[in-house]
């Protein structure tokens, strides 16, 4: 290959495939339930009987629409989950899986910095998550012209642009911890861990008032509070690539001093 974005993407394209034809058909599986939904004459009455800490996390209030519907069947767990875990995996993969497997310091003696091999692992990375977010897109429409969602083209780019950008904020983190130790598994767990906790802020903070003002700083509530569809574009969604490019600026030094060739 000649470039390391390149190889990335040339590696990534069988997991890309499977990923893409699995998440649209998740999407397309839960647009078939719209209908028969959409249509329960005590819906309203059904969603009134849950707890109102659950009605608020999951914005079940909207649920009655095809809009509420998609973004509480698909937006508040499951796409989030299934682009997290594709970046996570992906980022820790692409310099600390290279390094356990021996292939790292091969990509090393080739005309290519340290900071240039991060950039292109993350402009790889980044590349992936807007081809599974162009899945999503897609996936979503055709379900929503088949089963009457009603969900607008506007609206839903802007929802998948956020999750798109949560991914790549925690997928740069794994990137970034795998770049510093070498290890997968580390930049796996830390990665893991820092969703876990932003997602418990979150939720944490739609349920206790103590912890609301602390609740825009999660990468979550960057990304889905209001929707995300219907939301449209919100000025916090700068702050997951913000982040992103911080914390692999943080790693790129320490990359560099790494003698990566007796590491292991």
């Amino acid at each position: 290959m000649r470039t390391v974005f390149a190889k990335a993407l040339h590696d990534q394209r069988r997991s890309l495939l499977g990923w893409g034809l699995g998440l649209a058909l998740v999407v397309l599986l839960e647009s078939a339930l719209w209908p028969s939904i959409g249509k329960m004459t005590n819906l309203q009455q059904f969603l009134a009987d849950y707890p109102e800490a659950m009605r608020k996390l999951f914005n079940l209030q909207d649920f009655g629409t095809g809009t509420g519907f998609v973004n509480g069947e698909l937006f508040s767990a499951l796409v989030p989950v299934l682009f997290l875990t594709y970046a996570i995996g992906r980022g820790a993969r692409a310099i600390a899986g290279e390094e356990e497997s021996g292939t790292l310091d091969v990509l090393l003696v080739t005309p290519v910095t340290t900071t240039g091999l991060l950039v292109q692992q993350a402009a790889a990375l980044l590349s992936g998550l807007l081809a599974l977010g162009a899945v999503l897109y897609a996936a979503i429409l055709l379900g929503s012209a088949l089963f009457g969602l009603g969900i607008g083209l506007g609206p839903l780019l802007f929802a998948t642009l956020a999750m798109v950008l949560l991914a790549f904020e925690f997928g740069a983190l794994a990137l970034a911890v795998g770049a510093v130790t070498g290890r997968r598994a580390t930049a796996i767990g830390v990665a893991a861990a820092a969703a876990v906790a932003s997602y418990l802020l979150y939720v944490a903070g739609q349920l206790v008032t103590s912890i609301e003002p602390w609740r825009p700083l999660s990468p979550f509530d960057q990304a889905m509070s209001g929707g995300p569809i219907g939301a449209g574009f919100r000025w916090a969604y700068l702050a997951m690539p913000a982040v992103a490019v911080l914390v692999m600026a943080a790693a790129a030094p320490r990359l560099a001093r790494r003698d990566i060739a007796v590491a292991h």
